[in-house]
Order: C-alpha cells, then structure tokens, then sequence
C-alpha cells in the first residue's frame, strides 16, 4: 500500500481522443475503475475530457508520412504533465515507446482479440479475396505483410475512424479493409468481422488488442489504484513487444509487427514467453522474422530484435525512415 486514504474524496479527470471507439474504450475503463472503487473502498468520481490529436486532424495524409511516433497521443500527454487531467486511456498500438519524464503507464487491462480483421464485400477468408482485389489499410505493417502472402492484391491507403473507414467499403468500391479486431470488439460490431488474418500470415501491431492506462508518476493514490486493475500476463507480453518496438528505435507506422504470448510457469518459477517479431519492406517482397523464447520480457524484445538486425532489418528501416 502506498499510504492512501480510502476516504479521500477525489474528482478523476480522464482524457481521451473523442472518435466513437476512444470513447467507448475509456467508458469501459471506468466500468472497471468504478467496481474496483465499489470492492476496494476507494471514494473517486471520474469525468472525461475530450481531446483532439495531430493524427485526428490530418486524415488526408497516410500516418506515416504524417510521422508515426505519438501522433495520437502527444496533446493528451501534455494535458496530463500540466494536470489538466490525471489519467489517459490509449491504445497500446499507438503509444511511442518513449514516455514523457514524468509519465508511466499505470496499469495494461486484460488484452483482447489482438489479430488483423478483414471486412469483406464477399468471402470468409483471404483466400477468398479475388485476384488484384483492392484492400484499404493505413499501415504499412498491414500492407507489407499482406503483399507478401497475396503479391495481386492491390493495397490502398484509407484514413479515418472505423464507422467511416467501413464505409469506404461502399463509397470507394474496395473488396476489403484491414482493422484491428479488437476496435470491432470494443464497438460490439464483432458481427461484421469477414475474417480474422492468422498471426502467422499478419503479425499484429506492437500492444493491438491492448490498452494502457497512463498517470503521472507521482500521482501515488491513482498508482494504487491502478494496480488493482493491471492484469499481469498482458502486461508481460505488451513489455516484451515495446523492447522489441524500442531496440529497433521504431514508430508505430513502419512496417514493424511483434507478438509476445505467455505460457505457464517456467522451469526456474517465472512465466515462459514466447515472441515473435516481424520487419518488411512496404512492398511485401522482404519479410524478416524471427520468433524466440525467454522469461525476462525486455531481454526478450531486445534478443528478437537483435536477431532480426543481424539480418539486415536496420537497413530496412533506415530506407523507410523508421
């Protein structure tokens, strides 16, 4: 325990980007936070506030020509460093590997679904996608690693939230878009998933499917609490991609997937994880990976990370500005 009183009253602010899934995603946190308060004797209201990024006001740009690092998540950062507000609810995937001096990620809730989705006109499968049909994506992740199992398909760049990315489906006449299945998930649409992409076909985003719940770090009443909601199997996976994410000092639009799972105990008592990480060219012709096992989630990141230099993945990422 950290010394707080129960019987503190407290106003929490939580800020957040306001699309539809931001908001329905931080809605959720406090669902939790709320029953956590209720069981723990933690006197605290919560209050949202809304919040526009640099990635939510350039939608006419691919991100990462816009510069993937941070792009949805600096002005919510700076509000929390000024106390404007004292919690942030993010998307894993989006959060540079580099916190602001002064900033922690307080707690990572229970992962969800973390694969690529398709949303498709017709079919249930990549497969079934016909030849050179065209797919919208906005990552290079995505893109890379869908040419390189489907060399015909036409890959196209869409932005926007996921109501209207769904919609260019209709008004742009694409066969396909790739999602984050855990944003469907979230939203309760799991009913226009066509197809989940296997890991081993798309690797996902450092941290998809997860969120991190960010507070100062002196905040010590916020940090108890947030303990009580940190769920520890996420948490070691999320550590092990964003040491993989840090190693190759990369932003969240290069092509750079990584994928931690966590398996029982381990010999010498510590959870055995088992990573593997991914780095392509943009047009899917070179697909480095590496998959590697370990109980330490930052040796672990850095060792695939390591492997994947050594074969030429730092070169690839200069070219591409990583």
């Amino acid at each position: 325990m950290m010394g707080t009183n129960h019987r503190d009253k407290r106003v929490i602010v939580i800020g957040t980007r306001q699309s539809a899934l931001a908001l329905t995603q931080t809605g959720q946190v406090i669902d939790e936070l709320k029953r956590i308060c209720r069981e723990q004797g933690f006197d605290y209201t919560f209050e949202v506030k809304k919040m526009v990024t640099k990635g939510d006001r350039i939608l006419d740009v691919t991100l990462s020509k816009v510069g993937g690092k941070g792009l949805f998540v600096k002005e919510i950062e700076q509000a929390l460093l000024d106390g404007e507000i004292d919690l942030a609810v993010h998307s894993m995937k989006d959060m540079p590997y580099e916190l602001p001096e002064g900033l922690m990620n307080g707690a990572t809730p229970k992962r969800v679904d973390p694969r690529d989705c398709l949303v498709m006109r017709e079919g249930s499968c990549l497969a079934d996608l016909p030849q050179g049909a065209r797919v919208g994506t906005s990552s290079l992740r995505r893109s890379s690693q869908l040419k390189h199992a489907r060399p015909d398909l036409q890959l196209e760049s869409i932005r926007g939230n996921i109501d209207s990315r769904i919609r260019k489906l209709e008004t742009e006449g694409l066969d396909a878009i790739v999602l984050a299945a855990a944003g469907l998930t979230r939203m309760g649409w799991e009913d226009r998933i066509s197809a989940n992409v296997p890991v081993d076909v798309c690797l996902p985003a450092v941290g998809q499917g997860a969120l991190g719940i960010e507070c100062r770090e002196n905040d010590l009443q916020l940090r108890e609490l947030l303990r009580l909601f940190n769920d520890i199997e996420t948490e070691l996976a999320v550590r092990a991609e964003r040491s993989f994410l840090g190693a190759l000092n990369g932003g969240c639009q290069v092509p750079i997937g990584a994928y931690c799972e966590v398996g029982g105990e381990a010999v010498a008592g510590e959870r055995e994880l088992v990573m593997t990480g991914i780095v392509g060219t943009p047009d899917g012709v070179t697909l480095l990976k590496e998959m590697k096992r370990g109980t330490d989630p930052e040796q672990l990141g850095r060792d695939v990370a390591d492997a994947l230099i050594a074969r030429g993945a730092d070169r690839i990422l200069a070219e591409i500005g990583g």
